[in-house]
């Protein structure tokens, strides 16, 4: 499915839509899937103690993100400010999940994939917070 179709198709948008949320929108589904396989890889590592918080985070953000590109992919109705907070809590949680996935990625090549996916949604979230449509 592409979320451009799907949002540019839609009754209320005219064939418009605003490339930066779509950008978001494809980020945060990409990155919950990422956070999600590493929470499971941490859990099958030997050192799985030391990537508790880790994968705390990673479960954190994993549902962050996929409850904002949730929401931001719909779009009859407007609720502007709630889709604004979301997409600001989206870009602290990657922003905290990459930060701690960073601390592990020399040695976890899972960790390093994820802080990369982390840090990719932040970026994405950053530039859709203002204004979004």
């Amino acid at each position: 499915m592409s979320i451009r179709a799907m949002i540019e198709t839609h009754p209320h948008m005219d064939g418009e839509a605003n490339e930066a949320l779509i950008a978001c929108i494809k980020a945060c589904f990409d990155c919950a899937q990422t956070c999600i396989s590493c929470a499971d890889a941490c859990l099958g590592e030997t050192m799985v103690d030391e990537l508790r918080q880790c994968i705390r985070l990673n479960e954190d953000c994993a549902d962050i993100c996929l409850a904002t590109g949730q929401a931001a992919i719909r779009r009859t109705g407007r609720n502007a400010q709630v889709l604004q907070g979301l997409v600001e809590a989206c870009a602290r949680a990657c922003a905290a999940c990459a930060e701690e996935c960073g601390r592990h990625a020399e040695m976890h090549a899972h960790c390093r994939i994820c802080a990369e996916a982390c840090r990719a949604c932040e970026d994405a979230c950053r530039q859709t917070i203002n204004p979004i449509q």
